[in-house]
């Protein structure tokens, strides 16, 4: 099936039809593709700044420009062609994506990112715009409202993971290490499987100190704990 597809993609470009290729459809062309490179670009810049994800949101972000782009480039290839567009359903299927998303918000961004492709493949230019302004909009209120209900305190805010592969150990006494050493503790997740335990906490403290004694506190309790830790304070 993906090699019919592909004899067919090539039959397309040796055709009458692209010979017939207008200048005002290749100006089209390339418009409707500065748009969604411009807009997945955009999209990144926001889901960096307003992201809640405790991944590398940089790293992530990069990818959202060739995404969108090559979802355009294929709608508007197979939007001309029943054949093609039944071919791709047939090659799409045989495709499985094994990256993980660990996060729902990952997801989210994902399928709006993939939606300027669409949008922009149709050449429904407009209804893009218009849909991606109102969804960021809406992105950067509710932040704000976020922001305003859980002000951040003052002194370092921060979020660390605890990895620990001890079955002794148990998730309620990270928490008392943690609790005993920071002004907050919020719990963000917890993954626990084959006794390893993954748990990641929204934590602020006053001074290093004090992340020093809950370091060496977490260490007594597994040897061979793991630990990350990732300033926020400039989020705020």
């Amino acid at each position: 099936m993906a090699l019919e597809l592909i004899e067919q993609l090539l039959q397309f470009f040796v055709s009458d039809h692209m010979s017939k290729l207008t200048i005002w459809q290749s100006i089209n062309f390339l418009f409707a593709l500065f748009i969604c490179a411009l807009l997945s670009w955009i999209l990144g810049k926001i889901y960096v700044k307003y992201g809640n994800s405790l991944s590398n949101r940089k790293a992530f972000a990069k990818n959202f420009i060739v995404l969108a782009t090559t979802t355009m480039f294929i709608i508007m290839v197979v939007k001309s062609s029943l054949a093609l567009s039944l071919g791709l359903v047939g090659a799409l299927s045989i495709v499985r994506f094994r990256s993980a998303i660990k996060e729902p918000e990952e997801l989210t961004y994902l399928f709006l990112n993939i939606g300027l492709g669409l949008g922009c493949g149709a050449n429904q230019i407009l209804i893009t715009l218009l849909a991606f302004g109102a969804i960021v909009f809406f992105i950067i209120v509710s932040k704000g409202r976020n922001n305003k209900k859980n002000e951040a305190p003052s002194g370092m805010t921060s979020y660390i993971l605890i990895v620990s592969e001890n079955k002794s150990a148990r998730l309620s006494q990270f928490i008392d290490v943690l609790t005993a050493n920071s002004n907050t503790v919020k719990l963000k997740r917890v993954d626990e499987a084959n006794g390893r335990l993954e748990a990641s906490f929204y934590i602020d403290f006053d001074e290093w100190k004090h992340f020093e004694k809950m370091r060496e506190e977490l260490t007594k309790l597994d040897e061979n704990i793991k630990l990350t830790f990732m300033d926020t304070t400039k989020d705020y």
